[in-house]
């Protein structure tokens, strides 16, 4: 009997998938026992990188999430998956998956792991809210245009205040700024972006102290610590307990990850057929963008069991598993997935899954991304509970990210078409 030890993002939804998933491989394979071990996000890093779990033989297989790719696979920590999909190739691979979701695996041509649950980020709002006449006379009485799905960051601050009604439980928007170097990074990444702003210089260091930069962190902690606009909790919320928040009705609309809307949509949700979709708002002029950050499988270097870890990710490859962990609240990432009649129907947000994808940009690569993201930690952290002015938290950071040597690929930062 061979046992696969793999570690796995705590979270009830991946947990209850996972189960599913292993229970229907151990019919077919009873000779492999896998073993998942749910940790939580700060503990799996620990355990799969910083301590070397991957290439010491503790684990055999690992959850990742594509942030944490070019550190593994510039550590060797990761198998290359690419002699084993020439000899067994994945099903459907790579057609079967869209742009969106195969480059960010891509390194030079060779993959280390296979996607499991999707983003992308998007604009998650309460459409029962916006579509009431009643909602939409007062927005229109108060600030002189239509009620609509924010376009603007401006729009999107006159929204949120609207929405936001302390005595009734409700609140404009809210934030994860917890400082998990999760979303602390990526909201940063997409307030920057939408500016028009970049990371990174044309040599690929650092470049922080750009004028996109200090308007992303400006209107950032502005409004998070806005009560009028934003719920107060924001401050000490990481993703999974913001996207709650929405889901327990205390917010009238967020941007955060699909995976939260298709929970909505589940049934039995009190948000069922109440929530829609829009694109991330922009400044004026700019064209709307999206993140695309994933959670994959991967196969541990050091594992003594390569063959049968593989044989386990073809099996989590197929279609049919991909679609039965939508029904756990996992968001598969076959594009059979997202375009199944019978998903869309019972989770309308799938829907519009491909076409937030195609405006999808993935965060510039570096060994160092997890250094980096330490250091968006402490701009947030700083910048939320301290008057120190913007640019000078900005220049600090500068400072440190070139001490530590970070340096980006560069790319271009055009978006991932499906």
């Amino acid at each position: 009997m061979i046992t696969l030890r793999i570690a796995l993002r705590e979270f009830s939804d991946f947990e209850v998938a996972f189960a599913a998933q292993i229970a229907a491989f151990r019919k077919l394979r009873p000779d492999i026992d896998i073993h998942a071990v749910p940790l939580n996000l700060e503990k799996l890093h620990q355990e799969l990188l910083t301590e070397a779990g991957l290439t010491s033989g503790r684990w055999d297989m690992g959850m990742m999430v594509t942030d944490w790719l070019a550190d593994a696979v510039a550590a060797g920590a990761i198998e290359n998956l690419s002699p084993y999909m020439a000899a067994a190739p994945l099903p459907d691979w790579p057609s079967g998956w869209a742009a969106s979701i195969l480059e960010p695996l891509n390194f030079d041509g060779s993959y280390y792991c296979i996607p499991w649950h999707d983003g992308p980020e998007c604009l998650i709002y309460r459409s029962d809210l916006f579509r009431s006449a009643k909602e939409q006379v007062a927005f229109r009485s108060t600030y002189g245009y239509d009620l609509e799905p924010p376009r603007t960051w401006k729009q999107f601050e006159d929204v949120a205040r609207f929405f936001t009604r302390p005595e009734q439980g409700l609140y404009g928007t809210a934030f994860a700024c917890y400082p998990d170097g999760h979303n602390t990074l990526y909201d940063f990444a997409l307030q920057v972006w939408s500016r028009g702003g970049e990371f990174y210089d044309r040599s690929g260091y650092p470049d922080l102290v750009t004028s996109q930069a200090a308007a992303a962190l400006d209107y950032y902690r502005r409004i998070v610590q806005d009560a009028t606009v934003c719920h107060p909790a924001s401050i000490d919320l990481d993703s999974v307990q913001c996207g709650n928040t929405f889901l327990a009705g205390s917010v009238a609309m967020m941007v955060n990850w699909f995976g939260f809307a298709a929970r909505a949509g589940r049934v039995g949700s009190s948000l069922n057929e109440r929530v829609s979709l829009a694109p991330i708002p922009c400044s004026e002029g700019l064209s709307p963008i999206s993140l695309s950050v994933f959670w994959t499988i991967a196969i541990a270097s050091g594992t003594e069991h390569k063959q049968a870890a593989y044989d386990f990710l073809r099996f989590l490859a197929q279609a049919a598993q991909d679609r039965e962990v939508v029904r756990h609240g996992v968001v598969g990432v076959r594009l059979s997935t997202w375009r199944d009649l019978e998903v869309q129907s019972t989770i309308p947000a799938f829907c519009k899954i491909e076409e937030i994808s195609r405006g999808a940009r993935r965060l510039p690569r570096t060994p160092s991304l997890p250094e980096f993201a330490d250091i968006v930690n402490k701009i947030i952290e700083r910048s939320l509970r301290t008057s120190e002015p913007s640019e000078s938290i900005l220049r600090w950071a500068q400072a440190i990210a070139l001490e530590k040597h970070i340096r980006f690929q560069r790319e271009s930062a055009q978006t991932l078409d499906t």
